[in-house]
């Protein structure tokens, strides 16, 4: 497709990672909408070029904000993922790049099969990496994957949204790059609790490594691939979200590990912790012969069928064997 072709780029959703996609997508040349759910907020975005969720980053003037879903050459949907579908049903056909990372929990659909049930004769793709909001709104070196087994889809998004300061790669394994979105958030919150515990470092790495070795696994029973689990879109997100003092999931996860109850821990949450939903989602997507112990243990969390030390018990207590 020619660069006009590409030009008009529509950002669904205006919380803080969607802003951050407007604005760079503006960044990279393009003519961009984004769409606020409240037309009160559009509106005040619109005017004061400001997003609260992003503080100090003005919104470029060549970004519109709008309440209207109307036709654009591809649009990034940019909502929480449980509400995802309803978002994406109210648009006009187009090619869709989902940028939301979970299951959904009353299907156990990943984003790109949503999209396969409601466009079934359009290419879509998923956006995913390690990428905080902030630093990608402020222009910081970042990168990220463009995953989707359309060839010609994957190089135009790239060529559309990437910059000097963006890198995109391209990969054709939309299902691992799913996973590793969708399962790093439920690590996040083991590892974050690990911290908030007190049990150190070593406890952290250790656990963050056997959380790899899980998303591995997931791919492929899945039908994803080990080797895209080693790449941006799996160990580069899951060291982000383990680590990165922004990640929600991380800190929910600090909260628990600190004693914090789930309910008082997700009223003092800026904005969704997606790791919440979708540890007993995948769970049951992945079937009761999974050998998924880190994501089983924050499932058992989240659900209340476990405080945090009765789940690191059931880690700790499991048979010894090779790596």
């Amino acid at each position: 497709m020619t660069d006009a072709g590409l030009n008009d780029v529509l950002v669904v959703g205006a919380g803080a990672w969607g802003t951050a996609l407007a604005i760079q997508a503006a960044r990279a040349g393009r003519r961009v909408r984004l769409w606020a759910r409240s037309e009160e907020t559009a509106i005040r975005l619109q005017k004061t070029r400001h997003n609260p969720r992003l503080p100090g980053i003005v919104i470029h003037d060549t970004v519109t904000v709008t309440h209207q879903l109307d036709q654009a050459a591809f649009a990034l949907l940019a909502v929480p993922m449980q509400h995802m579908r309803a978002v994406a049903q109210n648009l006009p056909p187009m090619r869709l790049i989902t940028c939301c990372k979970g299951v959904e929990s009353k299907t156990g659909l990943f984003p790109l099969e949503i999209l396969a049930t409601l466009f079934p004769a359009l290419p879509h793709a998923v956006l995913s990496g390690p990428n905080f909001a902030h630093e990608v709104a402020a222009g910081l070196p970042a990168a990220s994957v463009i995953a989707s087994t359309d060839a010609g889809l994957r190089s135009d998004l790239i060529h559309a949204l990437g910059s000097a300061g963006f890198r995109l790669y391209g990969n054709a394994d939309p299902v691992g790059a799913q996973v590793g979105g969708a399962a790093k958030n439920v690590i996040a919150i083991a590892a974050g609790a690990t911290i908030g515990a007190g049990l150190g470092e070593n406890a952290r790495a250790a656990l963050v490594t056997r959380g790899i070795a899980e998303l591995s696994r997931l791919a492929v029973m899945l039908g994803g691939q080990a080797a895209t689990v080693a790449g941006l879109s799996g160990l580069g997100d899951l060291l982000l979200t383990c680590t990165g003092k922004a990640s929600r999931n991380f800190r929910l996860g600090f909260a628990l590990g600190q004693g914090m109850a789930l309910d008082q821990a997700l009223a003092t949450s800026e904005g969704v912790v997606e790791g919440v939903m979708t540890a007993p989602a995948l769970l049951q997507r992945a079937g009761p012969d999974a050998d998924l112990p880190v994501i089983s243990a924050v499932a058992a969390m989240v659900s209340g069928q476990a405080d945090f030390q009765e789940a690191m018990s059931a880690l700790l207590s499991r048979p010894v064997r090779d790596e």
